[in-house]
């Protein structure tokens, strides 16, 4: 399929509506519509404000989120890759009115109150809207934009919602597999929304936006005195606009990482804007104190001056470090102990990384009574007495969806790889697609480092991010091959897997 027709297949301005399932209504019934849409909102408002003077959240959140959920559906129905750009760029501040409160790595969460969280409202609305436009795209084309590492994420949310079925709780572990869904239909999406690096640019800001929104929140409480945050041990670790200082803290690792892939192929304007994200990122990223997290961008840093050849780089991330070090001794404090003797369970003091390989010797013989589909998602802290997540994604994935869904996680993990260096050797040299392949590498190589001691799969906002810069990499892997770039042919012929 040539460029062209593949501009065809999206109407003008970024559009994609769902074709013969879009709604578009106008004259006196948009009048009326829209007097409907005004009580709508003037009732949920009255009953927030009634909920708010009973000091009751939910009675809050929810009616609010009501209306949210009505004027995302619609937009959804109509201006399908705007829905998707506004999805990604709120999507880091969602949290802020979730009503289960922190529930990673708790047995005793509410599944209820978690099930009623705007998130999970969210990503049920995006499981139906992405399912309905996927299908009118594949009605209206005869088939969809592919590749390998789509297909290895659909095996991985195939295993999740086989592995739930069997589960001793398939309530609660449908609920995860359907959120790690969540992901992969997104990445299936976006790889049809970025034909071109133009589209790749809309999805790459809306992307950014949410960043900017995130930091905003987090300097805002900050100036206001009351800087989001949670205590654990004898550390402060700021969380922003996401419950636990974990996930903030992951996010932004990626959100730096890529960043620094694409700062020097912008330009002027846009460099200067990402400069200050990026300082501010790292800043925030340290005061988050997540170890995982800060080791992560390290190394993904480290791949993408090595892929730039940049020595520059290079000397300004050791600069970077023993700043951090000097200015925040609670960061060199966390990483302090990790020499200590004391193992103390999951908690947030004394050597985690000795409790976290005592942990994975007891939960790996969980995968015993189920070998082939494991024992369902999100079940480990179910079945132990530490009731601990497994922070290890690799051994999660055989624990909990079997041999099947190991070889779907393994799958996905070198498939990520291949994207990246199929990437990297078709962009054109000192051209944005470059950039986002040399990001997505860093970021990729810092997933599968992290992965081995955390509980990132968990973390789905954060894999919202991860899998838009992966969709953008394979856009560009499906590009024209180095023969025909080097040809000077100014159309690119992108050829559909």
């Amino acid at each position: 399929m040539t460029q062209d027709n593949r501009h065809a297949a999206e109407p003008a301005g970024g559009a994609a509506p769902f074709g013969p399932l879009a709604v578009r209504p106008s004259g006196r019934a948009g009048g009326v519509l829209t007097v409907l849409a005004a009580l709508v909102a003037a009732g949920a408002a009255l009953l927030a404000g009634l909920s708010m003077a009973a000091g009751d959240k939910m009675g809050v959140v929810l009616p609010l989120a009501a209306v949210g959920g009505v004027m995302v559906a619609a937009l959804a129905m109509t201006r399908f890759a705007a829905y998707v750009m506004v999805m990604l760029a709120v999507r880091s501040c969602v949290d802020l009115f979730k009503l289960s409160g922190p529930t990673a790595g708790r047995a005793d969460a509410n599944e209820a109150t978690r099930a009623a969280d705007p998130s999970t409202l969210l990503a049920v609305l995006f499981l139906l809207a992405a399912g309905l436009w996927l299908a009118a795209q594949l009605r209206r084309h005869g088939r969809l934009h592919g590749s390998p590492l789509g297909w290895a994420m659909m095996l991985v949310g195939a295993s999740g919602v086989v592995s739930a079925v069997g589960a001793a709780r398939p309530a609660t572990s449908m609920l995860e597999a359907l959120r790690i869904l969540t992901v992969v239909v997104m990445f299936l999406v976006l790889e049809q929304l970025m034909p071109d690096t133009r589209a790749i640019r809309r999805i790459l800001l809306a992307c950014y936006a949410s960043l900017v929104l995130a930091l905003g929140y987090t300097v805002l409480m900050s100036l206001l005195g009351a800087p989001p945050s949670e205590v654990k041990g004898s550390f402060t670790r700021i969380s922003g606009p996401f419950s636990q200082s974990t996930t903030f803290g992951r996010y932004l690792m990626f959100m730096v990482i890529f960043g620094f892939g694409v700062y020097r192929y912008l330009e002027r304007r846009l460099r200067v804007a990402l400069a200050g994200l990026l300082a501010l990122s790292l800043v925030f990223l340290l005061l988050t104190n997540t170890r995982s997290a800060i080791l992560g961008a390290a190394i993904g840093l480290v791949v993408v001056a090595v892929l730039q050849r940049s020595a520059r780089m290079l000397a300004t991330l050791c600069v970077v470090a023993v700043a951090g070090m000097l200015l925040l001794p609670s960061v060199a404090g966390r990483f302090a102990q990790l020499g200590e003797a004391r193992a103390v369970g999951g908690g947030p003091t004394g050597n985690t990384l000795a409790w976290r390989v005592d942990y994975w010797t007891q939960i790996v013989t969980l995968a015993n009574r189920n070998p082939v589909t494991g024992i369902g998602p999100n079940m480990t802290q179910r079945e132990t007495d530490e009731a601990k997540k497994p922070h290890n994604d690799f051994l999660r994935a055989y624990v909990e969806t079997g041999v099947l869904g190991l070889l779907a996680y393994l799958a996905m993990m070198l498939l990520s790889l291949h994207t990246g260096r199929l990437a990297l050797r078709r962009a054109p040299p000192a051209t944005l697609e470059r950039g986002i392949a040399v990001g997505f590498l860093g970021c990729a190589v810092a997933f599968i480092a992290v992965s081995a001691a955390s509980n990132v799969i968990s973390n789905v906002v954060t894999l919202w991010y991860l899998f838009a810069f992966a969709a953008a990499a394979s856009s560009i892997a499906r590009g024209p091959a180095a023969d025909t770039m080097a040809s000077g042919t100014a159309r690119q012929l992108v050829t559909a897997h």
